[in-house]
C-alpha cells in the first residue's frame, strides 16, 4: 500500500507543478492573443497563431487535470486508515479543484477579450481603417467613449421629447375632462329647466281656468239680475 501510495501522490504533486507552470502560461497567451487581435492589422497572421497556441494549451491542461483527477481516484481507492492520509488526499482535490477553477476562469476572460475586440472591430474601431489608422488602443477606446456618450445623449433627447409629448397629452386629457364635466352639468340642468316650463305652463292653464270661472259667475249673475 504505502510503495503504490509514494508513487501516486509523487505522481500527482508533479502534475500539479506542471500544471500550475502551464496555467500562468495559459494566462499570459489568452491577455496576448487578444490583445494582438485588436491591433494588428488584417494580414497579420499574429492573432492566428495566438488563438493556436491558446486553444493547443487549453486542450493540454484539460487533459492534464483529466489525468490528475485519475490520480486522485486511485488514491482514494487505495485502502488506508489515519487521518494524515485522508488530509493529504483532501489537499491534493482542493488543489484540484482550484486549478479547475483557474482554467475556467482564464477561459472566460479570454472569452471576454476576444469578444469585446470583435465588437470594436465591428464598430470600426478595432481594424486599420483610414479613420482610425495610427491610432493607439487608448484612443480607440476614447472614440468608442465618445460615440456611447452621444448615444446616450440622444437617448436622453428621445426622452425629454417623449416627456414633453406627455405633458402635452395629459394636458389635452384635463381639457377633455373639464368639458365633459361642463357637458355633465348642462344635461344635467335641461330636465331642470324642462320641468320648471311645464310648471309655468300648468300654472298658466289654472290661472285661466280661475279667470274663466269668474267671468262665468259674473256674467250669471249679471243676468240674473238683469231678468229679475
Amino acid at each position: 500500500m504505502g510503495t503504490e501510495w509514494d508513487t501516486l501522490r509523487k505522481q500527482a504533486r508533479h502534475l500539479e507543478n506542471d500544471i500550475d507552470m502551464k496555467l500562468i502560461a495559459f494566462n499570459k497567451v489568452g491577455v496576448g492573443a487578444a490583445s494582438s487581435t485588436g491591433t494588428a492589422s488584417n494580414t497579420d497572421t499574429s492573432p492566428l497563431l495566438g488563438d493556436h497556441v491558446f486553444e493547443s494549451l487549453s486542450l493540454e491542461i484539460e487533459q492534464m487535470l483529466d489525468k490528475l483527477s485519475n490520480i486522485n481516484e486511485k488514491m482514494s481507492e487505495i485502502p488506508n486508515s489515519g487521518a494524515a492520509v485522508m488530509h493529504v488526499l483532501q489537499r491534493h482535490r482542493e488543489i484540484l479543484h482550484g486549478y479547475r477553477q483557474e482554467y475556467l476562469k482564464i477561459q472566460a476572460n479570454h472569452t471576454t477579450r476576444m469578444e469585446r475586440e470583435e465588437l470594436l472591430r465591428g464598430s470600426g474601431l478595432g481594424t486599420s481603417s483610414p479613420s482610425t489608422s495610427g491610432l493607439s488602443r487608448r484612443d480607440m477606446y476614447l472614440k468608442e467613449n465618445t460615440h456611447l456618450h452621444s448615444s446616450s445623449s440622444l437617448v436622453n433627447d428621445q426622452i425629454s421629447i417623449a416627456m414633453e409629448t406627455k405633458e402635452h397629452l395629459t394636458s389635452q386629457r384635463q381639457h377633455l375632462k373639464r368639458f365633459q364635466t361642463r357637458m355633465h352639468d348642462i344635461s344635467n340642468r335641461f330636465p331642470l329647466i324642462s320641468s320648471l316650463i311645464q310648471r309655468i305652463n300648468i300654472r298658466k292653464r289654472r290661472e285661466s281656468l280661475i279667470i274663466g270661472g269668474v267671468i262665468a259667475v259674473c256674467t250669471i249673475l249679471l243676468l240674473l239680475y238683469a231678468f229679475h
